[in-house]
């Protein structure tokens, strides 16, 4: 079995440099998840963060989490279940402007260590942007100035908790979809497992690293490189025992980006490109109710709606 792409982000420095990049380049294109290690982020923030997180479910989420499962009767289903998932979550965004003080029940404390988290994660989506955009053979930072639109990207966080399930034949934590936007940051559970990624028709786990960062890359990446790299299908597979801690960063185009395929990576003798170029905010729209259905008919729903709009303006260029 091939092993999951793994990259040391401290032989970015050294003459291990290209082989690294050479992991990336492969995890790109062909898994379009990799993890990171050594990847800058404070270890010791990190910590603070998990602690934090799994109190904060404790005290403010697990009982509101039973009441939910009692009162849709999930504990007695008999049929698998396809319509909700298995999770307790909320929602923080952090660009262009934070909710993080309207958040309820949200200790200070807490909100303070998820704003300094957010402000490493960014510095380090932006870095990553970098290594792509290196790899495609784009010009730095080209990536960074496509999704910046004219206000800023969009940049926020799913804290997610899954807790045990006493039938994960029957729910999934996290039902399969791919993920619309442009980069994700995962902070996750070092102990207990249960994201899985759809790779030659086969799900393979990826499993907890401590202190690791997990990368993938959202439709739009898969749009502006133009197929080069693909957003991939993943799940979350519930677990009889434990709760599994997962924190989602997504790094996302501003709502009026305009996103295409880079024009350094059509060819010159295609006579089209091979996807359309839309609005990010008109495509999130159209996700918003077709999350958990395959992505190929929401770029061709945007190629129809280019079709009857063709005064979109150019694509921003660096």
């Amino acid at each position: 079995m091939e092993k999951f792409p793994v990259v040391d982000m401290g032989n970015l420095n050294n003459e291990e440099r290209s082989a690294t990049m050479e992991i990336i380049k492969d995890a790109c294109e062909n898994w379009g998840f990799f993890e990171l290690v050594n990847h800058g982020v404070s270890i010791e923030l990190m910590d603070t963060v998990e602690r934090m997180t799994k109190e904060h479910y404790k005290k403010c989420m697990e009982q509101r989490f039973k009441e939910m499962v009692a009162s849709k009767g999930l504990e007695s289903a008999q049929s698998e279940i396809n319509d909700l998932d298995w999770e307790s979550t909320f929602f923080l965004r952090h660009l262009p402007a934070s909710n993080i003080s309207e958040i309820p029940d949200l200790d200070e404390d807490y909100r303070k260590v998820m704003k300094d988290f957010a402000v490493e994660l960014e510095e380090l989506a932006e870095l990553v942007l970098d290594l792509l955009c290196e790899n495609l053979g784009l010009e730095k930072g080209y990536l960074k100035k496509v999704f910046y639109g004219s206000k800023g990207p969009n940049f926020g966080t799913k804290v997610s908790n899954y807790p045990p399930c006493p039938k994960p034949e029957l729910i999934k934590g996290l039902r399969a979809h791919t993920d619309a936007g442009g980069i994700i940051l995962l902070f996750q559970d070092h102990k207990v497992s249960g994201l899985q990624l759809l790779k030659d028709g086969h799900w393979i786990d990826v499993l907890p690293m401590r202190h690791s960062i997990v990368i993938n890359l959202g439709d739009q990446l898969e749009v502006i490189t133009n197929s080069k790299y693909k957003s991939v299908m993943h799940r979350v597979i519930t677990q009889t025992d434990g709760n599994r801690m997962s924190i989602a960063s997504f790094y996302n185009p501003g709502n009026d980006a305009l996103i295409a395929p880079a024009p350094a990576l059509v060819k010159e003798d295609e006579t089209s490109q091979v996807y359309p170029k839309f609005v990010f905010d008109d495509y999130m729209k159209l996700y918003a109710g077709l999350k958990f259905q395959a992505k190929e008919p929401r770029f061709q729903a945007m190629k129809a709606t280019e079709s009857s709009n063709i005064n979109l303006g150019p694509i921003a260029t660096v």
